[in-house]
């Protein structure tokens, strides 16, 4: 269940929210099964520069309105990315409102990710 600031603050970008790190995510895009869902919430702009394969764009300034007809499975895990991680943990308290059970974001956002070296795609 959300919590206070879930509910009533998640717009602000600080606070805590479930992390996953990019080790640990590049290990679960990498397994057969139970991979999680991609949600990168970074403007079109951004995006352009390069996205973790297979995850969909969904602004955060127009998530809270879309996070109803996701094509997501609310039982399973998703994962929110940014940038920084900044905007993420908005799109987690969203995503945690509209019923997802296991929404994270991605630590360090895309920065982070990009930093490891971890694959990165040109959107289609």
């Amino acid at each position: 269940m959300a919590g206070f600031a879930d509910k009533y603050f998640w717009w602000l970008p600080v606070g805590s929210v479930p992390e996953v790190t990019a080790q640990e995510l590049q290990r679960e895009i990498n397994r057969t099964r139970d991979k999680p869902q991609l949600l990168d919430v970074r403007t079109s702009a951004e995006w352009q520069q390069g996205i973790i394969k297979g995850a969909l764009l969904v602004p955060v300034g127009v998530l809270k309105s879309r996070a109803a007809t996701l094509p997501f499975d609310r039982s399973k895990p998703v994962v929110a990315i940014c940038r920084t991680a900044h905007r993420s943990i908005s799109a987690v308290r969203i995503l945690r409102n509209a019923g997802y059970e296991n929404v994270r974001q991605l630590q360090g956002g895309m920065l982070n990710w990009q930093g490891r070296n971890y694959p990165v795609v040109q959107p289609r």
